[in-house]
C-alpha cells in the first residue's frame, strides 16, 4: 500500500488549497478514504471522511461548509478542497486508509498565515 499526498503550501488566511492523495498496492474503489491532520503539539485528528462510491461523506466540526472531500475512482486519488483558509487549519495533512491495519502517506504540510 502505498499513499502520497501532494497540494500542500503556504497560503494566507482566506485562501484555498486543494490537497491530493495518490494511492496504489490495494482496490482503491473498495476503501473508505479519511484526511486527517496533526498540527504541532497536538495529536492527529480526523478532517474528513468519504465512503466507497463517494456517496456519502463526513467532516470534523472545525472544518463543516469550508472543506469538501472527494475520490476519484478511476485516478485512485481522493481529493481534500480546502476554502476560507484559517491559521488554525496549519498542520500536516495525512490521507489514510485502513486495510487490515492503517496506513499513512508521508503527509503535505498546510501552513496558514499572513
Amino acid at each position: 500500500v502505498q499513499l502520497v499526498e501532494s497540494g500542500g503550501g503556504l497560503v494566507q488566511p482566506g485562501g484555498s488549497l486543494r490537497l491530493s492523495c495518490a494511492a496504489s498496492g490495494f482496490t482503491f474503489s473498495s476503501y473508505v478514504m479519511r484526511w486527517y491532520r496533526q498540527a504541532e503539539g497536538k495529536e492527529r485528528e480526523l478532517v474528513a471522511t468519504i465512503t466507497t462510491a463517494g456517496g456519502s461523506t463526513g467532516y470534523a466540526d472545525s472544518v463543516k461548509g469550508r472543506f469538501t472531500i472527494s475520490r476519484d475512482n478511476a485516478r485512485n486519488t481522493v481529493y481534500l478542497q480546502m476554502n476560507s483558509l484559517k491559521p488554525e487549519d496549519t498542520a500536516v495533512y495525512y490521507c489514510n486508509v485502513f486495510w487490515f491495519r492503517n496506513y499513512w502517506g508521508q503527509g503535505t504540510q498546510v501552513t496558514v498565515s499572513s
